[in-house]
């Protein structure tokens, strides 16, 4: 992918609240994506970058085209500016031509059933609160009912991420999965 700045050209909508990003390389190569949430966007490195933005309600992808849904009270110079500063960021890590469920299949393929429904427990349950402030968490490895978490993000230098946000995670992961299991930060 190239690392040179990426063209945009900025667009107003019929709806107030949504901006079109016009993009000189492909966004998609095929089909269109919504997301209508972070714990939709956490496959995609440049949808779950553009949450981080303030005032970021949705995201959808279609060819070229990034269209950015806001709060009707966002500062939409601000909300402008810092949507093209992710896009420049992250653009060259994104990939158009795998889709959100081609990424989570791909990642996913080779895990245990535990660690499968690991996963997806906490993509339901733990992982949109630690996007929303601008962490998430990463599953090291499952073995002898211990579940070997990595912080990251705004949670690795969080002083509860090893306190009432890692009690919450067991406690999620007690009732959904294994009432036994333990979680350790690494």
């Amino acid at each position: 992918m190239s690392t040179q700045d990426v063209l945009i050209r900025i667009q107003a909508t019929p709806n107030p609240n949504a901006w079109k990003f016009v993009l000189d390389r492909p966004v998609l190569t095929e089909g269109k994506m919504t997301y209508t949430d972070p714990k939709e966007a956490d496959q995609s490195i440049l949808a779950s970058s553009l949450f981080l933005v303030e005032g970021v309600r949705q995201v959808h992808f279609f060819q070229n085209v990034i269209t950015v849904t806001h709060n009707f009270d966002a500062d939409p110079e601000e909300l402008q500016k810092e949507v093209c500063s992710v896009i420049q960021t992250r653009m060259p890590a994104h990939n158009p031509n795998v889709t959100v469920m081609d990424e989570k299949k791909m990642r996913r393929a080779g895990l245990s059933p535990e660690l499968q429904q690991i996963e997806e427990i906490l993509d339901h349950t733990v992982r949109p609160g630690l996007q929303g402030d601008g962490g998430d968490i990463e599953v090291v490895k499952y073995e002898e009912n211990k579940l070997y978490v990595f912080y990251q993000g705004a949670c690795g230098t969080c002083p509860s991420a090893t306190s009432g946000t890692l009690m919450a995670i067991e406690g999620i992961l007690r009732d959904q999965f294994n009432p036994t299991v333990e979680v350790i930060p690494v």
